[in-house]
């Protein structure tokens, strides 16, 4: 079960990695990093297919989308100098709760 949440983890890293490069790639015009956009996103869902087969599909979903979303909001703040308003902050945290939840009371399926 370790195996099947590192790689959850690690399609989490490569959609928001990849997701991080979107402005860089300036409407998908600079090759070099709309192919390591390219490549992130396949690894990520590729990564994903392990874990479906582990998983509830919508558990998987919850947990990918919503730490990704509280990834890339923090990564874009530092990186990008996004404003987050208090609201915002508090709504991520509330993501993030939200994901704790679905996972401490998931069924497993073998």
């Amino acid at each position: 079960m370790i195996k099947t949440y590192i790689f959850l983890i690690l399609a989490i890293f490569f959609e928001v990695a990849g997701t991080m490069l979107l402005p860089v790639t300036s409407n998908f015009t600079k090759l070099i990093p709309t192919s390591i956009l390219t490549v992130c996103y396949l690894s990520a869902f590729y990564l994903l297919t392990f874990v479906v087969n582990k998983l509830p599909l919508a558990i998987v979903y919850a947990t990918w989308s919503g730490l990704g979303v509280f990834t890339i909001a923090i990564l874009g703040y530092i990186f990008f100098k996004q404003a987050l308003s208090w609201q915002a902050i508090l709504g991520l945290f509330l993501i993030v709760l939200g994901v704790v939840l679905v996972n401490s009371f998931t069924i497993k399926i073998n």
